[in-house]
């Protein structure tokens, strides 16, 4: 009797320790659960009220997890849930070095950033990190890589939000062979170029960045972008373009990025298509059929773009490229003798279709707003346009803007208004166009506090939900959404990313479609986007309720011809 009373007792505790077994297993069935929220999955179709389930790094479930347990659970109920949103073009490599917390882009959904619009952060030699050192403004940081790989490696040892990738600039390859000069290369030089892709593209490099209206990147021809882009499609890279002409001559230009598509048998985007200048915003439907026709074809050509009617880059667009023959150095010595100065000024003023000018392409100085200077002297300048300087200053506004070029010993920050508003909304409607900042993702705060940015680093992506989707209703929520993740993470081909589905990597934002809206203004840019409260990145909380969790889940993400 006794034994069997044993056998019970032994039988009772048994079952008492599986029970608490199974409740330990139940309870931690999933790190997060993000219960009832309006779930689009990237894809573009309609959405669906669920629940999402994630583990480790992973979306293991999307279904009905009502019974289920997890360390945190997330009420998503009257939000809409969606893969994290991917910025086609950043510029956030510096500000990264400097605040990993990216709260600009953070605010507005963006898990996964994109580098290397002709200029990328290595490879450099110690000829170009001695100038990157002495060109460095209002944020400074230590230049601790070499190669592009490293450059990505560094972020996230650092700590960043999001996840970070890379095109290697074709721009920084020219420099690190050829200098800054407007020469063409040797056939030795040719091939130490095509070398520095190739271990790039090895490393993990997405393939070859260009930006050509600018110096030294102007003075490439089409047959080193070809060779530069086959050596990537070897890895199954991609060209990505801030082509040649996005203005008088933009027809021309598409017609080059195709014939480097299709010479170099590579992929091809278009950065942050635009027709630029009044002139010329007849051209768009064309560039639209050029593109259209060659993607029947068979070519893989895609495009990137910003939602604003104004660009921003610097003073140095207004000049012809041969300026830039050898670097600033050699522009600021040009500036300061009188012969040179009025060649300069002379062509400033003259239309042409041989370079790209932006200060004629704005039309008036009324529509060039001046927003970022590294001398102190100058700062109370920002925010005001060209044509208020050149008053107060009483010179006319060419003069004005080489005398503030020499004076601040840098290109300038600028903002040109060259877009039109209809193209824009004809643009988005276009299935093949994802988005991209064209900026760097900053916070009010600090050193970012002494430059005013574009607007489109606070609010990009916000004002594509906000005004062009619930307002104006350009596109669907859901049609909006697959271009901000699937489309992007597709032509990029990144690993997993981009769709809210089993197995992918746990990239997530939860927002609310009825308050999304950006904030940021040209007089007004420093303020953040509204309506997004919650943001995880490879699975971990980047943002709660709208704030920074003070964690960093960051990756660096690499191309597919990556050697393992």
């Amino acid at each position: 009797m006794k034994t069997m009373r044993s056998i019970i007792s032994a039988l009772v505790l048994v079952s008492l320790f599986s029970a608490a077994a199974v409740g330990q297993t139940a309870s931690t069935q999933y790190d997060v659960i993000i219960r009832g929220g309006t779930v689009y999955d990237g894809s573009g179709k309609k959405p669906i009220l669920t629940d999402v389930g994630i583990k480790g790094d992973k979306v293991v479930r999307i279904g009905n997890l009502r019974n289920a347990h997890a360390a945190t659970v997330i009420d998503a109920k009257g939000m809409a849930v969606a893969p994290g949103f991917i910025n086609m073009l950043s510029w956030s490599t510096e500000s990264f070095l400097v605040d990993g917390r990216s709260l600009g882009e953070l605010k507005q959904g963006v898990t996964t950033q994109i580098f290397g619009e002709g200029w990328s952060m290595g490879p450099l030699n110690d000829r170009m990190k001695k100038q990157v050192k002495g060109d460095q403004g209002d944020l400074k940081w230590d230049i601790a890589w070499t190669t592009l790989a490293e450059y990505l490696q560094h972020l996230e040892k650092k700590g960043v939000s999001q996840n970070v990738a890379s095109y290697v600039g074709a721009t920084t390859i020219r420099m690190y062979v050829l200098g800054e000069a407007d020469v063409q290369p040797t056939p030795e030089q040719m091939q130490q170029m095509r070398d520095l892709v190739e271990r790039e593209m090895r490393a993990g490099a997405l393939g070859v960045g260009t930006s050509l209206i600018y110096a030294p990147a102007f003075y490439a021809k089409t047959e080193e972008l070809i060779e530069l882009c086959k050596v990537a499609a070897k890895y199954k890279g991609k060209y990505i373009s801030h082509m040649r002409s996005e203005g008088n001559r933009l027809e021309e230009a598409v017609e080059e990025l195709i014939r480097i598509a299709r010479e170099a048998k590579i992929p091809a985007e278009i950065y942050h298509l635009k027709a630029a200048g009044r002139d010329n915003w007849a051209k768009m439907d064309k560039v639209i059929a050029m593109v259209e026709k060659a993607r029947k074809e068979g070519l893989k050509i895609t495009a990137d773009m910003y939602n604003y009617p104004a660009g921003a880059t610097g003073l140095d667009a207004a000049m012809p490229p041969w300026v830039l023959d050898g670097g600033y150095s050699e522009l600021y010595k040009r500036i300061k003798d009188p012969a040179t100065r009025k060649k300069i000024i002379e062509e400033i003023r003259t239309p042409t279709d041989k370079w790209e000018n932006l200060y004629l392409a704005a039309g008036s100085p009324d529509r060039i707003l001046l927003v970022g200077f590294k001398n102190d002297k100058l700062k109370p300048l920002t925010g005001k346009t060209l044509a208020e300087v050149a008053r107060m200053r009483g010179t006319d506004p060419e003069n004005t803007i080489l005398d503030l070029v020499l004076e601040d010993q840098s290109r300038v920050g600028t903002v040109y208004f060259l877009m039109d508003e209809e193209n824009i909304k004809k643009q988005i409607k276009i299935p093949w166009v994802s988005f991209g900042s064209d900026a760097e993702s900053i916070a009010p705060e600090g050193a970012f506090l002494k430059s005013n940015p574009h607007p489109r680093a606070y609010g990009n992506f916000a004002r594509l939900l906000g005004k062009y989707v619930r307002e104006e209703k350009v596109i669907s929520l859901e049609e909006a959404i697959r271009r901000l993740t699937s489309l992007p993470a597709g032509n990029l081909g990144l690993d997993r990313r981009g769709l809210l589905k089993k197995g992918y990597f746990a990239d997530v934002v939860i927002f609310d479609p009825a308050t999304i809206a950006d904030n940021a203004t040209f007089e007004k840019p420093h303020q953040f986007a509204v309506g997004v409260r919650d943001v995880f990145v490879n699975g971990v909380q980047m943002l709660k309720d709208g704030s920074h969790t003070g964690k960093f889940s960051g990756r660096a993400l690499w191309g597919p011809g990556k050697i393992k």
